[in-house]
This record gives C-alpha cells, structure tokens and sequence, in this order.
C-alpha cells in the first residue's frame, strides 16, 4: 500500500467539471502612459462611513464622486462626507431617480416578479452612472465597490491609461476573494479557485459606455462581453475586498445560480476558444448538468474537509439551495435571456447615444434639472 502524502505536498482536490480561472482571458502585465480619473462611481447600500475610502481617492485624483444610494445609505450622509473633504459630489438617493432615466429592458421584464428576480438595484445605479458619464463627456470612470479598497491610488491612473487599448480595466482583487457561493465553497473545501475581474473596482472608458449591465449576478462580466465575445479587458493593480460571510444564508446563493450559470457557461465557451454564438439549447442543457455535477464534487469535498462541523453544515445548506435553483433553470430559458440581453445592448446603444445627441453642447447639470435631480450635485472646486 502507498503511503499518505504529508499534507504539504498533498494534490489540492479539485472537480472535472468546473473552469477554476478565466484569467488567460485578460491581457496581463500591459503597460501604458497613467492617465487621470474624471470620476470614481460607488453603487452603495451601507451606512455613509462605507464611503470614506472612495471620498479619500476622489480627493486624491481631483476628481468626481459618484455616490448612488438607497436602502442604509443616503444621499444628504455621502454629500456632507465628501463636501468636508472638498471632494465635488453628486449624491442621488436611487428612488428619487425617474425610472424612465434607464430603459427598462427585456431581461429585466422576463425574470421579474418570477423566482429568478434578482432583488437589488446595483445594475440600475451602474447603468445610470454610464448614462451620467456619456452627458459629462467623461473619458475615464471607475467603478469602485463600498467595500474595497485600494491601497495604492495611483493603481487607477495605470487602469485609465490602459482604457485606449481596452474596453475594461479592473484591479487584481486582494483580501477576501471576490467570488459566487458555489466557488467560495469550492475554495474553501481545497479547490484551486481564482478571480476574475469587476465592478468592485473597474475602469471604464468612453467608448464601454454604450455596454451596459443587465440586472443579474455577473453582470460585470456581461458589461465585458460583446455579442460573440470578450471585449478587450486587462488587469493591473490591486484592490482589497473587505471579507463578508458567503454562508450567512441560502437565500444569497439561489439568487446568484442562474447569472453564475449563464456567465460560467459563456466563459466556458470562451476558455475553449468558441464563440458566445455556440450557446444554443443543446450546449446549455450539457453545462447544467456540469454544473450539477460540480456543485455536487464540491458537497463531497465539504463533507471531506477537515472545517469545523458548524461551517460545514453552512456550506452544505447554501450548496444545495443552489442546486435546487440550477434544476429550475431550464437551457430553454437560458437561449432566451441570452436572446433578450443582444437586444437589450441595443436598446441601451440608441438610448445612450440618443440622450449624448439631445445634451450636446449641454452640461451634465441640464440632464440632471431635467430630471428634478440637480440637487444632488454639489460641486466644491
């Protein structure tokens, strides 16, 4: 009988049936001349003091803070905290904003009110910010999460000058990995896991204005793609994810399975060198059965793990409440929303290069009084 290995030298376990990176994907090590930030875009839901950090690099590059609030955070709390650092702002409370500010799009329409709704505002506040940024004639923004920061301010002038040759830039995430549930779980049982990039924190430029996000888990990744591929994307830099508990409760993970199936399965296609238009129903009905497959390698790995039993049966919970959410999830659905979403990225181009026509020559402050959200702005230079 062959002996046990020593644990150090031990083969990470790891599943046949899941993609662990989609790095390659990136351009790495790209080097370019550092370019300025016009604005740093934060999508928040917490109390004001979440914004200290993007208030501080805001000061730091001079340039715009775009706080878009609702739920703990309010738009009165993030523009006194960046006016008393001489920061201009523009702080909207997210239920002030006239809902036909932003299209309201098919693969909005077709999950919602349904059990794949996903019931959060983040898209809506990120797509609002693109439609503000096109009116601005800003050239450069980043998006940058509450919860994450960047210890080096200058990582997001090297993300900025990398957007003449890319249509996304986003800083490596360090600190607590930036993952779904299914793959925190993997990770955490023993499985090589990576990261990709996102909208933690994300440079994008003028010409990625006219993507848009779809209201789903992923969205990031969908922002990236175009309709037969990945949008030129690179990363550089480093940002710092504060940790969070992916297990707290199930609910986190059913809502996440069906964007985490949709953008796995179009990464899949892309690992492979295929194009998105080979997800058709026969591709998605062998992937969902992958994916099953994985998230069950991925039970057992719990269950093998040496965890404390209280974290495993957290795992376990969160684990099967996402299969249960894949066996709803049928290829059929997933051919249409994919249809619906090439649609939608037209109804966004129109819609962004219609509003940019109608304010040209205008300033952004136009489009705000407009829409009876001029308040929001508090310019302090």
């Amino acid at each position: 009988m062959n002996p046990v290995p020593p644990a150090a030298t031990r083969v990470p376990p790891r599943s046949a049936h899941h993609h662990a990176s989609h790095r390659h994907l990136l351009a790495r090590d790209a080097v370019a001349e550092p370019a300025g930030v016009d604005a740093i875009i934060v999508p928040t839901a917490r109390p004001t003091a979440y914004l200290r950090t993007a208030v501080a690099l805001a000061a730091h590059h001079e340039c715009t803070l775009v706080a878009l609030c609702s739920r703990r955070s309010s738009a009165d709390g993030a523009a006194a905290l960046a006016e008393r650092e001489g920061v201009d702002v523009l702080a909207l409370d997210i239920a002030e904003v006239p809902p036909d500010l932003v299209p309201d799009f098919a693969t909005t329409r077709m999950l919602r009110g349904g059990r794949f709704a996903r019931r959060t505002d983040t898209s809506a506040k990120r797509n609002l910010a693109l439609l503000l940024a096109a009116v601005a004639g800003w050239e450069r923004i980043v998006y940058l999460d509450d919860d994450v920061a960047v210890p080096r301010p200058e990582d997001l002038n090297d993300a900025a000058g990398l957007l003449d040759r890319h249509a996304g830039v986003g800083l490596s995430v360090g600190g607590y990995p930036d993952n779904s549930v299914v793959c925190h779980a993997y990770r955490d049982a023993g499985g090589e896991q990576d990261t990709f990039i996102g909208t933690g924190a994300l440079a994008v430029g003028r010409e990625s204005f006219t993507s848009f996000f779809p209201d789903i888990y992923n969205e990031d990744w969908f922002f990236l793609l175009h309709d037969t591929g990945l949008s030129p994307s690179a990363v550089t830099g480093l940002a710092v994810q504060q940790p969070y508990d992916p297990y707290r409760e199930t609910m986190r993970a059913r809502t996440e399975e069906l964007g985490d199936c949709l953008a796995e399965g179009l990464f899949g296609l892309l690992d492979a060198g295929e194009p998105l238009t080979g997800a058709g129903v026969a591709y998605w009905r062998r992937f969902l059965a992958r994916r099953r497959r994985f998230i069950d390698d991925v039970i057992a790995m719990v269950h093998a793990a040496g965890l404390e039993e209280g974290q495993k049966r957290r795992m376990v919970a969160a684990l099967k409440a996402a299969r249960g959410r894949n066996q709803l999830i049928e290829p059929e659905l997933c051919e249409e929303y994919l249809a619906a979403w090439r649609a939608d990225r037209e109804v966004w181009r129109a819609h962004v290069e219609a509003t940019r026509a109608r304010y040209r020559g205008q300033s952004a402050q136009k489009l705000l009084a407009d829409a009876g959200l001029l308040h929001g702005y508090h310019p302090c230079r």
